[in-house]
């Protein structure tokens, strides 16, 4: 397989004194492959995945090839942990994770005796980044008296050190209910989301300053310019974009659920502010409706990640097929640190199941079911 080029990438690394520097990392930048090409690796990853008794699950973020890919083969297309639900429940005993590294992980997490591959070992994220397993232990040690509640875009290690893990839909649920006990909360990693959390629910809590680089970058004021051009569409914001973003939506939401309100409003156009590639399941399941980008802080060369993550970007149609040829890339897990992940997933699902009446974990990792039933995504 040839190799592909890197770009450098500039993201926010918060430590545990409340400082920040920027630092520095890398993504591989994705070939772009003819259509017969890209007809013909899709032939033999279909192949490949029925050979190999393999699964595919597929991010939201990923390109639109591996979505379709995912669907066509009996896997599915989601947000990181239905991704490990649907991973857990299928018979297959090999689970090809298309996003980035903690999705894989939590994966691993809950399928701790399936093989878990990854197009790409190295695909990461700005919130795991900025997020250092080490940095945080000591950050939740000089706090004692808080409850830990983490996001799900973190390491295992980090939701080891964590009371709870949360995604952005329950995220809410469960800090206000916290809240109610008299808890004071430590959050992390991402602060837009937190600063969210903690004006809806009134709760104490002391963020950790991490970020997405996407939805860092959207911009409150081209966003205000954009909706004057289109003052009939509605504004569709994941909450870990910025205060003057999510301010100005119609919907603030998971990814799940903003593909829900692209198929279930009356509107016809909608600007959405969350990673690019979500585009793709949206038209799909809303053909007749206009989407628009959020704007981005500049364009080309001038922005981070113009709207799309440089990391998903690195799950391709080639190293997806150099993974189910090789059985490379795949994921491990300490025993030890998953066990202890997996409590503060599992606390997780008991609230969602005593909430909405689903069916809750038992805690046996080899025979639970159903784990996600009506959890909200990340």
């Amino acid at each position: 397989m040839v190799e592909s080029p890197l770009k450098s990438i500039e993201f926010e690394r918060p430590d545990a004194a409340g400082g920040a520097c920027v630092a520095h990392a890398w993504a591989r930048v994705p070939e772009t492959l003819t259509p017969d090409r890209r007809a013909a690796l899709k032939a033999r990853v279909k192949q490949l995945l029925a050979e190999r008794n393999a699964v595919l699950v597929a991010h939201y973020y990923v390109d639109a090839d591996l979505q379709d890919l995912a669907e066509e083969t009996g896997g599915c297309v989601a947000d990181s942990l239905e991704m490990a639900r649907f991973g857990r429940d299928h018979p297959a005993h090999t689970l090809v994770v298309a996003g980035v590294r903690f999705m894989g992980e939590t994966a691993k997490i809950l399928s701790p005796e399936k093989r878990i591959l990854m197009p790409d070992l190295d695909a990461t994220c700005s919130l795991d980044l900025g997020c250092p397993a080490d940095q945080f232990a000591a950050f939740c040690d000089a706090h004692p008296d808080r409850t830990v509640v983490v996001y799900a875009n973190t390491s295992a290690a980090v939701k080891a050190r964590a009371d709870w893990m949360v995604t952005s839909s329950i995220g809410l649920d469960i800090v206000a209910h916290l809240h109610a006990q008299g808890k004071k909360i430590l959050w992390a990693p991402d602060r837009h989301l937190g600063r969210y959390v903690q004006e809806k629910t009134g709760a104490d809590m002391l963020l950790w300053q991490g970020a997405c680089l996407v939805h860092d970058e959207f911009k409150g004021v081209e966003l205000e310019l954009l909706r004057r051009e289109h003052p009939r569409a509605k504004i569709l914001v994941h909450p870990e974009s910025p205060a003057s973003v999510v301010a100005q939506a119609d919907v603030v939401g998971s990814t799940s659920q903003l593909i829900d309100a692209v198929r279930t409003l009356p509107a016809t156009e909608f600007i959405v502010a969350t990673d690019n590639g979500i585009l793709h399941k949206m038209r799909a399941v809303a053909s007749g409706k206009r989407l628009i980008e959020a704007p981005t802080a500049g364009n080309s060369a001038t922005c981070k990640s113009c709207a799309h993550c440089p990391w998903m970007a690195m799950n391709g149609l080639e190293n997806l097929i150099h993974v189910l040829e090789t059985g490379d890339n795949e994921i491990q897990v300490d025993p030890r640190i998953g066990e202890q992940a997996y409590i503060c997933i599992d606390r997780m699902l008991t609230f969602a199941a005593e909430r909405k009446k689903t069916v809750r974990a038992s805690g046996d990792l080899a025979r639970d079911t159903a784990l996600f039933s009506g959890v909200g995504p990340a």
